[in-house]
């Protein structure tokens, strides 16, 4: 979702059916920068370093940083095949909520992995992380219920203003939470070409994609 720094009010939000709209917008200069929250970079083995310390300082919002599967697990047919390769390498199963959005890792990893299409104006980022920057701590009700919803607009307010528009009623193909995920992304994206973001980890993965998470 493109907003101008000069803006409170972004002008809209949209859902894309794929990711090489927002490859080739960043690498042509239309847009500075995205955030995305999908994993980018996979270790062969063992959590990563980033996710780990997101986790950490989330506390009771921990559970919202899925573990990314290791490198290996991309190539699994299934969800039984997932798991196994996961306690082969990791020594855990993946949810099935990481195995749901595998597609799009891949679709990623893939992007990534052309030279042609990476881009380091596209970084990984994580929504509950970025709030609690936001705000200074994390936030306090879960992003589905409607105190959740209420907290993360009344955090968004100051840097949008009025939000009401943009997630009464979300865009076909999002939730509500989605498009309240989809803003704070671009206020993430706003530090990151600012130089004024966090970075977690920092590690390259084997094929020189580095694990990192931005707030």
């Amino acid at each position: 979702m493109p907003v101008r720094p000069d803006e409170r009010t972004p002008g809209s939000v949209i859902v894309l059916s794929d990711l090489e709209r927002v490859v080739r917008a960043l690498t042509s200069g239309r847009m500075v920068a995205a955030g995305i929250d999908i994993p980018i970079g996979l270790a062969a083995r063992g959590p990563r370093a980033c996710d780990q310390e997101a986790r950490r300082l989330l506390g009771p919002r921990r559970s919202s940083v899925f573990p990314a599967p290791a490198r290996s697990v991309l190539e699994a047919a299934s969800y039984e095949e997932a798991c196994a390769i996961s306690r082969r390498a990791s020594g855990r199963a993946i949810s099935k909520q990481l195995y749901n959005i595998m597609p799009k890792i891949r679709e990623l990893d893939r992007l990534q992995s052309q030279p042609n299409s990476r881009s380091r104006r596209l970084f990984e980022m994580c929504p509950e992380l970025s709030f609690a920057q936001l705000t200074g701590a994390p936030m306090r009700h879960p992003k589905k219920t409607p105190a959740g919803r209420a907290e993360r607009m009344e955090a968004l307010r100051p840097t949008f203003g009025d939000l009401t528009s943009l997630v009464e009623p979300p865009p076909r193909g999002a939730t509500r939470d989605d498009g309240l995920d989809a803003l704070v992304g671009a206020w993430t994206a706003r530090r990151y070409a600012s130089r004024s973001s966090i970075c977690l980890g920092g590690e390259m993965d084997e094929t020189g994609l580095r694990m990192q998470v931005i707030a």
